[in-house]
C-alpha cells in the first residue's frame, strides 16, 4: 500500500511537471490597482528576455487569491497581486488545497482617492464625512451618542452643511476588491472612530464596532461599479454629480478629467502618500506560488523585473505610473526575499 502511495505521488509530480511544460508564459491575476504596474513590468519582461509576455488579469484581490489558492498546477495561476494583506483563512484554504510554500513581495504604497469631475467643484471632506455619507447606518442626527438608525443622508449637504447639496452618488468597488477592503478600514473605519459612542464598541462588542464602522448603505448611494477602475473614471467624466473610489495611479493617469478630493486636509498626491501624510493608503503586494516557479519558465526573471530599481525605485518606469516607491531599505528587503523565494510568514 506505502509503495502504491508512493507511486501515485511520483506519477502525480510527473503529470505536474509535463502539464507545467506545456505552458510557456506565466498567469497572473489579482487587483486592479496592482494591475497596471504589473502590466507594464510584464511588457517590459517580454521585451527584453527570452520569455512570452506574461498573460495579467485583473480579477480584483479577492478573487485573484480565490483562483491562485485554488490549487497546483498548469490550470492555477503562478502570480496573485493584492492591494490588501493575505489574510489568515486564504493561507489556510491555500494550504488545504496543497499550496504551502507562498512567497509574499511587498512593491510600494498606494493612496485610495475619493475623485470627480474636473467641470464639478473640488470636494474637501473629511473621513467623518465620508462614513456620514456611505455607511449602512448613522447616529440619528449625525450627532455623536444617537442612536443608530438606517443612513437618512440623502445629499452632502445633509452630512455637512459646508459640503454641496448634490445626491450622495459614489461610484466604488464591490467587496471582492482589496481596495474595497482598504477603503472600509481606512476611510469608513477611520471616521466612525471620530463619533465616541461608536468607538466604544470596540471595546464592548468588537463584532457589532465592525459592522457599524464598515458597514456600506445598499440603498443606491453607493454603486458598485466593477474590477475596473478604469470603466470608474470614464463614469465620472460622464457624470459630474458623482464621485468615485479608486487608486491612486488611475487619478495619476486622467488628471485631464478628474481631481482628488482632499481628506482631512490633506491633497491625495505622490508625495503626501509617500511620506504617509495622506490619511487612506495602504500598502501592495504580489504572492508567487514557488511550488510553480521551477516549472513555468521566467518566473524568477519576472520577479527579478519587478524588484529592480529600474521597475520599482524612485525613478523607475512604475514610479511614473503612480506606483508610491518603499523606502530604499525596504526595497533592498523585499528584492531579497523575492530573489530567495521567502517564504510566507504572517
Amino acid at each position: 500500500m506505502i509503495t502504491r502511495t508512493i507511486a501515485v505521488a511520483a506519477l502525480a509530480t510527473v503529470v505536474f511537471t509535463a502539464q507545467a511544460e506545456a505552458r510557456d508564459q506565466i498567469r497572473i491575476v489579482g487587483s486592479s490597482t496592482v494591475f497596471p504596474f504589473a502590466t507594464a513590468v510584464a511588457e517590459a519582461f517580454g521585451k527584453t528576455t527570452k520569455f512570452k509576455t506574461p498573460v495579467v488579469e485583473s480579477t480584483g484581490s479577492g478573487g485573484g487569491l480565490k483562483l491562485f489558492c485554488a490549487g497546483s498546477g498548469v490550470e492555477h495561476p503562478d502570480i496573485t497581486n493584492a492591494s490588501r494583506r493575505i489574510k489568515k483563512s486564504e493561507v489556510e484554504t491555500c494550504a488545504k488545497n496543497g499550496i504551502k510554500d507562498i512567497t509574499e513581495v511587498k512593491i510600494g504604497f498606494d493612496g485610495i482617492v475619493i475623485a470627480n469631475s474636473k467641470a464639478a467643484p473640488k470636494f474637501k471632506l473629511t473621513r467623518r464625512d465620508v462614513w456620514l455619507a456611505l455607511a449602512k447606518e448613522v447616529p440619528e442626527g449625525n450627532k455623536d451618542g444617537g442612536k443608530l438608525v438606517p443612513n437618512p443622508n440623502k445629499t452632502w449637504k445633509d452630512v455637512d452643511p459646508s459640503l454641496p447639496a448634490t445626491k450622495i452618488e459614489v461610484l466604488g468597488p464591490p467587496p471582492t476588491s482589496g481596495t474595497r477592503d482598504a477603503f472600509a478600514e481606512l476611510a469608513l473605519e477611520g471616521g466612525c472612530d471620530t463619533f465616541e459612542s461608536v468607538e466604544a464598541l470596540k471595546k464592548s462588542d468588537k463584532d457589532m464596532y465592525k459592522a457599524a464602522c464598515q458597514s456600506i448603505r445598499e440603498d443606491g448611494a453607493y454603486v458598485e461599479a466593477g474590477e475596473n477602475d478604469n470603466l470608474i473614471v470614464q463614469k465620472l467624466e460622464a457624470n459630474k454629480d458623482a464621485l468615485g473610489v479608486f487608486g491612486f495611479s488611475f487619478l495619476d493617469q486622467n488628471t485631464d478629467f478628474i481631481q482628488g478630493s482632499t481628506v482631512d486636509g490633506v491633497e491625495p498626491t505622490f508625495e503626501n502618500i509617500s511620506a504617509q501624510k495622506y490619511p487612506v493608503s495602504r500598502s501592495l503586494y504580489f504572492y508567487v506560488k514557488n511550488a510553480h516557479v521551477k516549472s513555468i519558465p521566467g518566473i524568477e526573471q519576472y520577479l527579478a523585473e519587478f524588484t529592480s530599481d529600474k521597475a520599482w525605485g524612485p525613478d523607475g518606469y512604475l514610479a511614473e505610473k503612480g506606483l508610491i516607491p518603499l523606502p530604499d531599505d525596504e526595497r533592498k528587503s523585499q528584492a531579497q526575499a523575492a530573489a530567495k523565494l521567502s517564504p510566507l510568514s504572517m
